[in-house]
């Protein structure tokens, strides 16, 4: 695997991330709190890999260009701009419930939960979209 492959790798671990966002959410509501901390635990390990991966690769590629034109450009910008300003956000929003449930405090946890999570999953989703709209289109 070189640095070629990692945006593709970016895209895969987001989706998962979506994934377990998901199941977690299913699993709380579901009263299966012990499967829904593995589920979220999951999620955050998984958000943080893609994290590394994204840095590794801006580092050795640097910025990569949206080269189309026309309607889709300010589509793209639009998603791009949304996805990163919101990604700068969950990030501190997620370690926070997550050192609150660890200490126990579900109340303040569920309260930052039921913001947070809405947010990441579509960080998630955005990320796999920019990553299609940047490769693929």
């Amino acid at each position: 695997m070189d640095a070629r492959d990692l945006p593709a790798l970016n895209a895969l671990l987001n989706t998962t991330s979506a994934v377990l966002l998901v199941a977690g959410y299913r699993l709380i509501r579901r009263g299966r709190r012990e499967a829904h901390r593995r589920a979220m635990t999951a999620a955050l390990i998984v958000s943080a890999l893609f994290l590394t991966s994204y840095l590794i690769y801006h580092a050795q590629a640097g910025s990569v260009k949206f080269l189309k034109t026309g309607w889709i450009r300010p589509v793209y910008f639009a998603i791009l701009i949304s996805h990163t300003v919101l990604a700068a956000c969950v990030a501190p929003m997620a370690l926070v419930i997550v050192w609150r449930a660890w200490k126990g405090r579900f109340d303040r946890h569920r309260r930052l939960a039921r913001v947070t999570l809405p947010l990441w999953l579509y960080v998630s989703v955005t990320g796999v979209i920019v990553y299609w709209m940047l490769y693929h289109l």
